[in-house]
């Protein structure tokens, strides 16, 4: 046991936590008005904005990150601006990392969001907009609140999804420690240097995190649906 913890370094699992929570934080603002926007609208264009969003599910992470990395890069238009204008870079180092996870766990976040509200009851909707209420505040005060296992399992996947990139993050960010090497750049580096003991030691903690996520997703819709919610 203490041989086990002294393999640990907390720094990847921690560095990798700290992602996933802003990511997740950003993507469901975000998120919110772009799935009611899918869930309403009838509009031509929508097939065309519901292939764009779920396309990081089918790309490769090696290709999603490559051009995030060369649209992000200081020799691009919007790396350019940001390093000359505010000091930022935008890749190796943490925030691009921000970015570049919220482009790939962008689908974890819209899509059971819009399944969510587009389950919601047409007439409460419209007693909502009778009543007086705009838009956002029939979101946030009728819509949102009738969709919790939607809700719910938006939030804990993609959180879950984006603790467990790989590719996309070490394209972007690379392997700096305290700064871009997250547990599973580490895990990756364990198995190139053939430190399996290690890199079975930070996979199972891995494992046992996405299935306890996964586990509480479908213990908490399945008493959702008991309870007739």
């Amino acid at each position: 046991m203490f041989d086990i913890l002294n393999v640990i370094e907390l720094e990847p699992f921690l560095l990798s936590f700290k992602l996933a929570a802003i990511t997740t934080v950003i993507l469901f603002i975000l998120s919110v008005p772009l799935a009611w926007y899918l869930s309403q609208t009838s509009s031509r264009a929508k097939p065309f904005l519901e292939a764009l969003t779920a396309l990081p599910i089918v790309l490769p992470p090696s290709v999603l990150g490559f051009y995030i990395l060369v649209a992000l890069s200081h020799n691009s238009p919007i790396g350019e601006f940001f390093e000359d204008t505010f000091g930022v870079r935008l890749v190796f180092n943490f925030t691009g990392l921000v970015v570049a996870s919220c482009f790939y766990s962008l689908p974890f976040m819209v899509q059971p969001l819009q399944s969510g509200f587009e389950s919601i009851n047409k007439n409460m909707l419209e007693a909502s907009y009778i009543s007086g209420k705009g838009k956002l505040e029939t979101i946030i005060k009728v819509a949102l609140p009738n969709i919790k296992p939607a809700l719910l399992t938006a939030i804990i996947v993609t959180f879950a999804h984006t603790v467990g990139e790989f590719g996309v993050v070490l394209m972007v960010g690379g392997s700096i420690p305290e700064e871009t090497k997250v547990a599973s750049v580490a895990i990756y580096e364990f198995v190139e240097i053939m430190d399996y003991k290690s890199a079975h030691i930070y996979s199972a903690i891995m494992v046992i995190i996405s299935f306890l996520v996964l586990l509480s997703v479908y213990v908490f819709n399945s008493k959702m649906k008991k309870v007739g919610v």
